[in-house]
C-alpha cells in the first residue's frame, strides 16, 4: 500500500496536471463543455498508455543503448529537479516548450491536442518516463507491480478529473491560486529529483 501511495504522489507531483490547467483552458476555450470533457478523457487515456509503455518497455531501451540504472537515476533526477525549478519559478510552460508565438499558433491549429502537446510533453514528459523505468528495475514482485499499475491508473484518472474541471478550477481559485499550488508542488518535485540523484551516487560509491 505504501508503494501505491508513494508512486501516485510522485507521479502526480512530477506530471503536475494542475500546471497544465491554464494551458488546457486557453486551448479549449472555444469548445463546448462536452468537447472539453472528451479532450480531457483522451488526454488522461493517452497519459496512461505512455505510463504503461514507459514502465514495461523502458528497460529494453536501456539495454539497447547500454545505459545503467544508476546513470538513468542521475539523468532522470536532473530532469525531475529541473521540472521542479520550472514550477517553482513559474516557468513551467517555457520548460515544456510551450512558449513562443509560432508554437502556440501551431498548437491552436491542431484538431487533436490530447496526445500532443497535452499528454506529451506537457504531462508525461521525460521525468515521468525515467521515474517509471527506475521503478521497473526496483520493484519485481508481482504484488509491487500490481500496486504500481494501480497508481498509474489513478494518476491517469486524476489527470482526466483535473482537466475536466479545469475551467471550474480557474474560476474558483484563479491563475494566482494555480501558480501558488504549482510552486508548492515544484518544491516537492525538486526533492524527488535530488533523492534519485543521491540514491544513484550512493549506489555507485558502494560499488567501488
Amino acid at each position: 500500500m505504501d508503494i501505491l501511495l508513494i508512486t501516485f504522489g510522485a507521479l502526480f507531483s512530477i506530471m503536475n496536471p494542475l500546471g497544465t490547467v491554464p494551458i488546457f483552458v486557453s486551448l479549449t476555450q472555444k469548445n463546448e463543455p462536452k468537447e472539453r470533457g472528451k479532450i480531457a478523457f483522451w488526454t488522461g487515456f493517452n497519459v496512461l498508455i505512455i505510463l504503461f509503455l514507459s514502465f514495461f518497455a523502458g528497460k529494453y531501451i536501456l539495454i539497447f543503448f547500454g545505459i545503467s540504472i544508476n546513470s538513468l537515476k542521475i539523468a532522470g533526477g536532473l530532469i525531475i529537479a529541473s521540472s521542479g525549478f520550472a514550477l517553482l519559478t513559474g516557468k513551467f510552460a517555457e520548460h515544456k516548450g510551450m512558449e513562443g508565438k509560432k508554437i502556440k499558433e501551431d498548437v491552436n491549429t491542431r484538431s487533436e491536442i490530447s496526445l500532443t502537446p497535452l499528454a506529451i510533453p506537457m504531462i508525461a514528459g521525460p521525468g515521468t518516463i525515467s521515474l517509471l523505468i527506475t521503478y521497473n528495475e526496483q520493484y519485481q514482485k508481482l504484488a509491487d507491480v500490481g500496486f504500481l499499475l494501480t497508481a498509474m491508473v489513478l494518476a491517469g484518472v486524476s489527470v482526466y478529473l483535473v482537466l475536466k474541471s479545469s475551467h471550474y478550477i480557474v474560476k474558483t481559485i484563479g491563475a494566482s491560486g494555480i501558480n501558488a499550488l504549482s510552486r508548492i508542488i515544484g518544491f516537492i518535485v525538486i526533492a524527488i529529483g535530488v533523492e534519485y540523484i543521491l540514491s544513484a551516487v550512493l549506489n555507485v560509491i558502494a560499488g567501488l
